[in-house]
C-alpha cells in the first residue's frame, strides 16, 4: 500500500492509523461498519439507501478529491435491486446454469461449453495442447459475441436465448479449426446492429460458493472494481468503481454500443457464478471466481475439468490456467503449460506467459457428501462444519 495513492483521508487513516501501516497480527475493528450492519438488521435496506448513510455517501462522492461525482440522495433512494432468472444450457449429461445479463459472464461461459460439446474433450488430457487450443478458440468466439451483444436488458435488446440456441452454437462451432483465428461476432438475430464494446474492466472481485447440509446452495460473485474501488470510504466500507464496466465509447462507426452509459443503467460485468445440476435436478457443482473478464475462462475451465476430465473440484481448480479474450493466448507462468507454448505458436497463437491470478471457489457433491475446493493462488480456503464430520446433505 502507498498512502500517496489514496484519494481520501479517511481511507488513509483506516489503513495507516497515525501515519503507520497496520502491523501484521493487529486486530482491526471497524465500528462504523458494525453499527451500519446493526441498523440494517433493525430497519432493513432503507438504512443503507436512505437516511444518514445515504447522505454520507453522497457527500463523499461529491467531494472526492479525484473525479468528484454527481450522486444524489434521490439516486440512492430510487435504486432497486433486481431478481433475474438464471440462464441454463445442457452440457453433456448435465444442466449448467449461471447469471443472466447484464452479466456477460454467464452467457459466455455457457456458450463456451456449448461450443466445446462439439469436441471430444474427454478424450484429451487436461494439459494437452489440442485441448488448450480448442478451449481458447471457444473462448474467442464467446468473447466476440459478448463484446457485441451484452448489456443491461432493461435498456438494450440482448439476444440471450438466441446466443445459447443449439443450432446457432453448432454453426459457430464450425469456426473452430486446427489453427488460431480471431473471431468476429455472429448474427444470432438479423435485426440487431451494435458496435463492439471497449470497457475497461479490472480484476478486483470476490466470490464465495456455499452448500449446507440441507442442500441449500449459493454461488455469489461481487465486485468493487479495482482493489480499493473508487478509493472513497464511507461508514467503514469502500464505494465501488463499477462505472469502468461501461463502454468507454457510446458509439462506433455510426453504431451504438450495447453497453454504453445511460442514466439508471446497470453496467455489463463478467461475473460468472455457476451451478451444475444432474439430470434429476440434484446439485453436482457450485463454482465461481474473481479475475475481471478472465473469470469467464477460469470458471469454464473448472467445469470442463470436473465434467469432461472427471477431476475433483480441487484438482480442476489446481489446473494451470489459460485464457483468450479474442486477443492473445495466455498461459499461466511457472506451470506445465509453458512447455506447450511452441506447439501453440505453430498453430498461429500469439502466446504470452503470465501470472493468472484466479480465485476459484467450488463445492461439489459426490455420493451425498460435500467436497470443497479453494484456489491456491489466493488466500481463500475450503471450510466444512466441523461439528458434524459425518454429515450428508439432505435434498
Amino acid at each position: 500500500l502507498n498512502p500517496g495513492v489514496m484519494s481520501m483521508p479517511v481511507i488513509n487513516e483506516y489503513f495507516y492509523p497515525n501515519g503507520k501501516l497496520i502491523a501484521a497480527g493487529t486486530l482491526k475493528q471497524n465500528q462504523p461498519l458494525a453499527d451500519l450492519y446493526k441498523d440494517i438488521a433493525k430497519q432493513g435496506i432503507d438504512a443503507f439507501y436512505k437516511g444518514d448513510n445515504a447522505k454520507k455517501m453522497v457527500k463523499a462522492v461529491q467531494n472526492s478529491s479525484i473525479a468528484p461525482g454527481k450522486l444524489s440522495v434521490q439516486d440512492l433512494a430510487a435504486y432497486k435491486s433486481k431478481e433475474r432468472d438464471a440462464v441454463c444450457i445442457e452440457y453433456r449429461a448435465y444442466n449448467v446454469c449461471s447469471m443472466a445479463p447484464p452479466s456477460s459472464g454467464g452467457v459466455a461461459v455457457l456458450q463456451m461449453l456449448g461450443l466445446l460439446e462439439h469436441k471430444n474433450m474427454s478424450a484429451l488430457k487436461p494439459n494437452n495442447e489440442k485441448a488448450i487450443h480448442y478451449f481458447t478458440q471457444a473462448s474467442r468466439i464467446a468473447f466476440a459475441d459478448r463484446d457485441m451483444y451484452m448489456g443491461d436488458p432493461d435498456f438494450t435488446q440482448v439476444p440471450t436465448k438466441e446466443l445459447l440456441d443449439k443450432d446457432y452454437i453448432a454453426s459457430r462451432a464450425k469456426l473452430i479449426t486446427d489453427t488460431d483465428q480471431p473471431a468476429v461476432a455472429g448474427d444470432p438475430v438479423d435485426y440487431l446492429s451494435y458496435a463492439a464494446d471497449d470497457s475497461y474492466e479490472l480484476p478486483s472481485t470476490s466470490h464465495v460458493s456455499i452448500v449446507d447440509s440441507k442442500g441449500n446452495a449459493v454461488s455469489m460473485t461481487s465486485s468493487i472494481e479495482m482493489a480499493f474501488g473508487s478509493t472513497v470510504m464511507v461508514n467503514g466500507f469502500i464505494l465501488n468503481n463499477q462505472l469502468t464496466d461501461f463502454s468507454l465509447s457510446p458509439r462506433k462507426n455510426g453504431k451504438l454500443v450495447a453497453n454504453r452509459v445511460e442514466a439508471g443503467k446497470r453496467p455489463r460485468s463478467s461475473m460468472s457464478p455457476v451451478m451444475v445440476f444432474n439430470k434429476d435436478g440434484s446439485l453436482r457443482l457450485v463454482v465461481g471466481s474473481p479475475g475481471g473478464s478472465r473469470i469467464i475462462d477460469y470458471v469454464a475451465q473448472v467445469v470442463v475439468g470436473v465434467i469432461d476430465w472427471n477431476l475433483s473440484a480441487q484438482e480442476a481448480i489446481n489446473l494451470p490456467r489459460t485464457t483468450n479474450r479474442n486477443d492473445y493466448t495466455s498461459l499461466e507462468k511457472g506451470t506445465a503449460l509453458e512447455a506447450i507454448a511452441p506447439l501453440l505458436t505453430k498453430r498461429g497463437h500469439n502466446v504470452r506467459v503470465l501470472d493468472l491470478n484466479s480465485g476459484l471457489h467450488a463445492v461439489e457433491v459426490k455420493n451425498n457428501k460435500l467436497y470443497g475446493g479453494a484456489d491456491p493462488r489466493r488466500e481463500g480456503v475450503a471450510l466444512s462444519d466441523l461439528t458434524d464430520k459425518n454429515a450428508t446433505i439432505k435434498f
